[in-house]
């Protein structure tokens, strides 16, 4: 195994080697996030020496989990999607798989519509499988159930892309688009249903309408074929998914991580060389640059300006994440399930989700203690990191407050902020990554990875760090093995 060194620059500029292998070709990765670590991850598992740059002082980007009083509070993403195999199965390499936990109450979920309406259970990101079940939601109106049970008789779309709310209007109606995707499915990525790029983050319902002729016809067969798991489609860690954090840096070299390192841009070919902000220059034969898109803008601005403009282009929204903690006692209707979404519509509240953490997870909290979670932000509420703490903390308070009858304050409280987190895959995405995978191939040796491009959500993002890790090694030409 090798052992990574990072000198410090000579007093006569000599450049920084990053590696005591020197017939072996170097790697560095910048971006602690779980892209980053999942990459320095498959190189790790291969012998292949790296070095891997961390901005902050901290790994995970926006994983963060703390303790608190008995307290385990995710301050950001707290499950892993169990559909997507990214997640669980670096669980497995990393001997996690028996600590994994399923949620309390799988499929519990509401919408916030003037009260809460319970979702019906027989859909699939909102879609139903069948029209029976929603008869008797009053989520929708029965114009609006009408308008749905049409859906079988839409014609397909064509070819281009369209937004998430075009699609769901054009095949199930306005009403469903309101109360049930744009809560829902822009939620997720706290974005503008009618910017949001269908075939960049639903592709799976683009070929659906064109193979099946219907959603509902095609949720319905994929129902049958796989039927939902019995204890939820998530997972998480009993510590928290920083937890999976933790045991990613605990399997890495700990030299090969330097922590406080800000790229300030990078120059040459193959091998590149990294200036960082201190003056600290690196030296490279290849680069993953697994950070926000644009922070790649910023880092490639002097070696690409175009592909600089092309990340740049690239929005995020900003978010915030609060979180709160009542004695049982305090709380007269508490609820079961996983939380609440909020339709933009909803004009009483500024959240956009909420969560009863204690009825979803166990382990959460003390006994005699319930924890929800509140988020705002996002392109609803853009603005929201301009609002201080203590107003954020009293608008998630209110809107639980209300919802479970709560009559007192919380006894512990925290405030999470996240700056330009998510990206937005608006429409038009996918165009922009193949014009900016056109532009690497200028630049051998060059890779990009994270949410920024292909991917989003962490299953996702931990495939493509380790899939650009091999394309890495591949890029090399060679295959490090043990020895």
């Amino acid at each position: 195994m090798f052992r990574p060194r990072a000198d410090r620059p000579s007093p006569d500029g000599a450049i920084a080697t990053v590696t005591e292998n020197e017939g072996q070709k170097r790697t560095i990765i910048v971006g602690g996030g779980v892209s980053g670590l999942a990459a320095a991850y498959e190189l790790c598992q291969q012998s292949a020496p790296f070095t891997l740059l961390e901005a902050r002082s901290r790994l995970g980007g926006l994983i963060r989990t703390e303790q608190a009083g008995g307290f385990v509070l995710d301050a950001g993403p707290d499950s892993l999607l169990v559909q997507k195999p990214g997640a669980l199965d670096l669980c497995r390499d990393l001997g996690l798989t028996d600590r994994l936990i399923s949620t309390l109450t799988p499929r519990t979920a509401y919408v916030l519509a003037d009260r809460l309406h319970r979702l019906p259970a027989n859909s699939v990101l909102g879609i139903p499988t069948s029209i029976a079940p929603w008869l008797t939601t009053g989520l929708i109106s029965p114009l609006g159930k009408l308008r749905m049970a049409l859906e079988p008789l839409v014609s397909p779309g064509g070819a281009d892309d369209e937004s998430v709310g075009a699609f769901f209007r054009r095949r199930l109606g306005e009403e469903v688009v309101e109360r049930v995707a744009e809560p829902l499915l822009a939620g997720i990525h706290a974005g503008d249903v009618e910017r949001l790029s269908l075939r960049a983050l639903f592709p799976r319902l683009a070929t659906a309408e064109q193979t099946m002729g219907s959603l509902i016809r095609a949720m319905r067969h994929a129902r049958a074929r796989t039927p939902p798991a019995p204890d939820g489609l998530f997972r998480s860690l009993p510590g928290g998914i920083e937890e999976l954090v933790t045991a990613l840096r605990e399997a890495l070299p700990a030299p090969s991580i330097r922590y406080n390192a800000q790229v300030s841009r990078i120059e040459g070919r193959a091998p590149f060389r990294v200036i960082l902000a201190d003056g600290e220059v690196l030296e490279a034969e290849a680069l993953v640059l697994a950070t926000p898109a644009y922070a790649v803008a910023d880092m490639v601005r002097a070696l690409d300006p175009e592909l600089a403009t092309l990340c740049a282009g690239v929005p995020y929204m900003s978010t915030a994440t609060v979180l709160l903690a009542y004695s049982s006692s305090a709380v007269r209707r508490p609820k079961t399930g996983s939380g609440f979404v909020v339709p933009r519509v909803q004009r009483d509240t500024r959240l956009m989700a909420g969560s009863w953490v204690t009825s979803k997870w166990p382990g959460r909290a003390p006994p005699g203690q319930i924890l929800v979670r509140g988020f705002l932000g996002g392109a609803r509420d853009p603005n929201v990191l301009e609002r201080d703490d203590d107003t954020l903390r009293a608008e998630t308070h209110d809107t639980f407050a209300r919802l479970l009858g709560i009559d007192r304050q919380p006894g512990l409280s925290r405030v999470y902020r996240w700056p330009r987190a998510m990206a937005q895959h608006e429409v038009g995405h996918l165009a922009r990554v193949n014009t900016v995978e056109r532009r690497l191939a200028g630049w051998p040796g060059l890779f990009l990875a994270g949410a920024g491009f292909r991917v989003s959500g962490i299953p996702d993002c931990i495939t493509d760090g380790r899939t650009t890790a091999k394309a890495v090694l591949s890029w090399h030409g060679e295959q490090f093995t043990d020895n």
